[in-house]
């Protein structure tokens, strides 16, 4: 297949990417470069021999879409373009509105005009709010607590209702837990602007060195050790879910949700002390206050996805945090170390 992947220089994008080409589908990427580098297409195209065709635009442009699908065949679209900043959310939550709902409102529009029927959307766990018990399964109420999290909400019910009134629209929606690890190669991996809203990159800072101490935010959770426990998934992983559900549901009309995660909590603490032995670096802790909204303990029930797509996460904690290193290690700068 021939897929249009959106937000494809990003994190989860070039590991989805590279999944995509090894599994024998074609890949033209759209990217504005807001929270992603040029550079990590070109490590795509190392990684797989092959040039990867590209074009910088927003994925809420209709004009950039509609050439796009003039210039090529496009057989289905991954949807991972948007703002994904839980608390930049709420300082900005028109910006997320517009980033995340209006501009998939735009794509689907502008793909069913161009007779483009499948979709993959990036949503995410945070649709759950906090859930009264784990794991969570897909049919667990829905209550977000953020602008973040309701952005992909809406998108998921825009999608739904699109679905339900098109009849030929396969709406594929993938709610991710925490993503994490890079990929085998060392070349691509995560690289936040400015300060890591995710704990493994802020994990993977302080243990090269970029960053002095890492804060855990609440130590008096009813978990093992005090700390939030969630559920970290590989990224290598996460892009097998994508080409698992484009595979299985491409020209399956209706839509379809899933969960994908390892089904296994990991505490802070865990993290941390798994992070430090596998780089063999020190990672600096304090322990301060929780951070409002967060959650004791999030972790997912992925049965579904096992069940209709085949899948399920294959990698370890150990495997996880020793990707990360070899990816942080080898470019202390991100992909502005220039190797």
């Amino acid at each position: 297949m021939h897929i249009l992947v959106t937000g494809g220089a990003g994190y989860i994008g070039t590991h989805t990417c590279i999944a995509l080409i090894e599994a024998g589908h074609s890949v033209v990427v759209l990217d504005n470069f807001s929270n992603s580098h040029p550079e990590a297409l070109k490590r795509v195209e190392q990684i797989c021999q092959r040039p990867v065709p590209f074009y910088e635009g927003d994925a809420g442009d209709a004009d950039t879409l509609k050439y796009i699908f003039s210039q090529h065949h496009i057989d289905g679209v991954i949807h991972f373009a948007g703002s994904k900043a839980v608390g930049e959310s709420v300082e900005k939550p028109m910006l997320y509105y517009r980033n995340n709902v209006t501009a998939s409102q735009t794509l689907i529009e502008t793909m069913n005009d161009a007779g483009v029927h499948t979709l993959v959307f990036s949503s995410s766990a945070t649709v759950y709010g906090d859930p009264q018990s784990v794991p969570i399964f897909e049919d667990f109420p829905l209550g977000p607590t953020n602008p973040y999290g309701r952005s992909k909400l809406m998108v998921e019910q825009i999608i739904q209702d699109f679905c339900q009134a098109s009849g030929a629209f396969s709406g594929i929606i993938l709610r991710y837990f925490n993503p994490v690890g890079a990929h085998d190669s060392g070349k691509i991996g995560e690289d936040p602007n400015g300060i890591p809203n995710n704990l493994m990159p802020f994990i993977a800072q302080v243990a090269v060195g970029k960053r002095e101490t890492l804060s855990v935010f609440g130590s008096d959770y009813p978990t093992a050790d005090g700390t939030g426990v969630r559920d970290y998934i590989h990224v290598c992983d996460l892009a097998d879910g994508h080409v698992k559900a484009l595979e299985t549901l491409h020209g399956q009309p209706g839509s379809h949700i899933f969960n994908l995660g390892t089904g296994n909590g990991i505490s802070v603490l865990e993290m941390v002390n798994a992070y430090a032995s596998a780089s063999e670096q020190p990672v600096p802790y304090q322990l301060v206050a929780r951070r409002p909204g967060d959650v004791a303990c999030c972790y997912a029930n992925s049965d579904h996805a096992k069940k209709v797509l085949g899948w399920e996460a294959k990698h370890d904690l150990h495997s996880m945090v020793s990707s990360s290193w070899h990816w942080q290690s080898g470019n202390p700068d991100g992909y502005q170390s220039g190797k």
